[in-house]
């Protein structure tokens, strides 16, 4: 593994076997090299081997400006989470998520904190990545001596949630917004009070977290047979009601039309929520 360009002591471009770039890092593995010289493998740390060359670019920039233990840091974080998540995290994750660590330890730093508006709804739509967020925290307090606000756990799980779903941090904020006022609709329109451990309401908001991500990528569902959307109509009358409260809400603030096959998934979800939470409000009356 020959060197095709130094960044720093710590991190260098090499040519692949199929001639395409990777970075690697390591502590001093560049110190004293030059470009052409080969590099000793034991020193290698982390190998980045991104498919878009313009995402390589990009990491090559921001490695040569990152101090190494922020790195290793925002790895290890993210390592845990493709550990824990069970999903596939886009590569861009490493690039994003080391650089906004790192500037929330500068600006800690300077004492100049960013309050996280979200903060409540990543609580209870992202609770898995929430959670992972805290643990970062807990990483960064025990590797690098720097505690975190709160605050920085709920964009740690927005960097990991954009991961997921492989939009810009501004569509997460609106994904995020756009479920709570479909939950909160719902939680009015039926009376509930969601269990936020339960199996119903848990597929509820993942069918929301995808179906928003469609409506703003104007990617819709649509098929030709209604038949099954009039069953499903008439058997949950209660909840396709809501369903097209729902759907009002969104033509009105995002100008899209649920199609019929939209509106039969969304029922069986809000239906599905509503029986559940239902059952387990008469348990506890009962209780």
């Amino acid at each position: 593994m020959k060197i095709a360009k130094i960044l720093n002591n710590n991190v260098a471009i090499v040519l692949g076997e199929q001639g395409q770039e990777q970075v690697v890092m390591g502590r001093g593995l560049a110190f004293q090299k030059r470009v052409g010289d080969p590099l000793d493998a034991q020193l290698i740390e982390k190998v980045f081997a991104l498919q878009n060359h313009a995402l390589t670019s990009r990491l090559s920039e921001l490695l040569s400006e990152i101090p190494i233990e922020v790195i290793t840091t925002t790895e290890l974080i993210i390592a845990r989470a493709r550990q824990q998540l069970g999903s596939t995290l886009h590569e861009s994750l490493s690039i994003a998520l080391c650089d906004h660590c790192n500037f929330a330890i500068e600006r800690h730093r300077q004492n100049l904190p960013i309050r996280n508006v979200l903060i409540w709804e990543i609580k209870t739509l992202y609770p898995n990545e929430y959670a992972l967020g805290l643990e970062a925290l807990a990483i960064i307090e025990k590797r690098l001596g720097e505690r975190l606000p709160e605050d920085e756990a709920g964009f740690i799980a927005m960097h990991l949630v954009n991961a997921q779903l492989d939009n810009d941090m501004s569509d997460v904020a609106h994904i995020t917004r756009f479920m709570q006022d479909i939950l909160q609709i719902v939680k009015y329109r039926l009376q509930l009070d969601y269990r936020v451990e339960s199996l119903s309401y848990n597929r509820f908001v993942n069918h929301l977290k995808f179906f928003a991500q469609r409506m703003l990528g104007k990617r819709g569902v649509c098929s030709e047979d209604e038949s099954l959307h009039d069953v499903v109509r008439d058997k949950y009358p209660e909840s396709y009601q809501c369903t097209i409260k729902v759907d009002q809400h969104i033509q009105q603030k995002y100008q899209y039309a649920l199609s019929n096959e939209e509106r039969m998934f969304l029922t069986i979800h809000i239906e599905r929520v509503r029986k559940e939470t239902r059952a387990l409000q008469i348990g506890d009356d009962e209780a």
